[in-house]
Parts: C-alpha cells; structure tokens; sequence
C-alpha cells in the first residue's frame, strides 16, 4: 500500500513551501496521499497561521485537489493546538497537538530549542514538573479539540536523545507517560508514528518512543505513520525506520485516510526508499 504522510506544514505556517511544491514532491516521491496540517492560529505565536490567512490556505489546498484528482489524493487538514480557538469551517481531519504550556502566565514552547526546554523547566520546579503538566493537558487532547490524530504524543522528548534531560522509561516519566495513553485509547484516538525530529536532526528514531508503542498495541490502539514535515524534501524522511519500529512493536497494519474516513490497510509499501 503506498504511503501517505497527513503531518505537513507549508508557507503559511512555519514550513519552507507552498501547497504546490509541497503536493509536487509528494506526487514525486510516491505517496498516496498528502494531507496538509497548517498550525492552527493561536494568539501571538508566529509559527502558527493568522486567521486571515486561513481563506487562502484552504483555496491553495482545495487547487492541489483539484490539480491532482484521480492521481494522488490531496486532503486539507489543520493542526489544532489544545489551547487555540476552534476550528472555523470544515476540514477532512485535526491533529489535535500540545506544544506549549503555561508557566509563570505565559506559554512556553516544550519543542523550541534544548536550551528553551532546560528553562522551562526550572520554571516548572525540575523536569518531572514539566513532564507532569505536559502529559496532563495531553491527556485532555483528544476531548478538547475533538482531532482524529493525536500528535506527537511524547515531543517532550525530542531534545532526549541519549537521556539528556531524563529517562522516559523511569518509574515516574513512565508512570506519566501511561496516564495520559490511557485516557487517550480509552477515546480511540489514532497515534501518530512522527519522524519531524529525525529530518530536523534532533533523533535519530520516530516518536513515540518503543515502550508506548508496545501498550498502544496491547491496547488495540490505532496508529498512523506521518513526517510533520515541514520542507518538499522531508515528506518520506524515516518512513522506513517508523514502520520497522512498528513491526518491532507487533503491529502489521496501519490507519489511512481514504475519502471521508480512516480505513485500516497493511503497513506502506517503501521498498524504494
């Protein structure tokens, strides 16, 4: 089955391309499907999309549907951030994420730099704070932006390679951890397998980590592969380390959007890569 990558960021947001290089690269390369997942807006982070700009956004979407119908499937989707208003409109899917969370009456980004989650969490009293608070409010994603995808289930540990800041797999990080996935499956959330922290060089395997994966799979939980890719080039980066990771974890299936609805298929075909 081809692949299809539903996490993409373009122009609009905080990614390097336009709809169209983005949706050329993606026909290019393959896919099946290319679903693309603007930020949405979300007061004075300018990562995110203005509102005014969501009319365009969804008018260069809606072209590259149209331009590649009966070709490749083009699907017109939102990142929807916990803490930003909802969605105005329809979209074909939410990724409901958190990247941020509240210290001091500010938002603090959990993914800009090492440097910035090393603060932040001194601001949180000590990593476990910011671990506590972080997986809190993603336990609450799902119910409160009513996304098909949960994104980026454990990004807290996208600067973690090699146990920089903690052990994920220590009692409490795990403990945590496990808190927020069962309340999650309990709302059979997909789960994204995210490789955005191998293109941008910050891991060198998908999230989430081996260990969570194996309780989403002891829960019959859904899983997709995805590249939040944010650059034409990035659309298939560590698609073959996501679905070996996921063989190692015991699923031989994933979730896919055809249409109007996920439908369960086997894992992609990436024999070429």
């Amino acid at each position: 089955m081809k692949p299809q990558n539903l996490h993409t960021h373009t122009a609009f947001c905080d990614g390097k391309n336009t709809p169209a290089e983005m949706a050329a690269a993606a026909f290019a390369a393959g896919l099946g499907a290319i679903g693309f997942s603007g930020h949405s807006p979300l007061e004075g982070e300018e990562w995110c999309m203005a509102p005014e700009d969501l009319p365009a956004y969804r008018a260069a979407v809606e072209a590259e549907r149209e331009r590649y119908a009966g070709r490749m499937q083009v699907f017109l989707g939102l990142e929807q951030d916990l803490f930003s208003p909802p969605p105005e409109g329809a979209f074909d899917y939410l990724i409901g994420s958190v990247h941020g969370i509240f210290a001091d009456g500010r938002l603090f980004a959990v993914d800009e730099s090492p440097e910035a989650f090393a603060r932040l969490a001194q601001r949180c009293g000590g990593v476990e704070g910011l671990l506590r608070e972080y997986y809190r409010l993603l336990a609450e994603t799902s119910a409160r932006t009513g996304c098909d995808i949960l994104g980026h289930f454990d990004l807290v540990t996208k600067f973690n390679e090699g146990n920089r800041f903690f052990d994920p797999e220590s009692p409490r990080p795990r403990a945590l951890a496990l808190e927020a996935l069962e309340a999650l499956a309990a709302r059979d959330v997909i789960f994204e397998v995210n490789t955005g922290a191998i293109s941008r060089r910050w891991r060198t395997a998908p999230y989430p980590a081996a260990f969570l994966l194996k309780e989403m799979r002891r829960r019959k939980a859904r899983v997709c592969i995805t590249g939040d890719s944010h650059a034409a080039g990035a659309l298939l980066t560590g698609f073959g380390l996501a679905k070996t990771l996921l063989e190692d974890c015991g699923f031989s299936s994933c979730w896919y959007l055809t249409g109007h609805s996920f439908r369960e298929g086997p894992l992609p075909d990436l024999a070429w890569l």
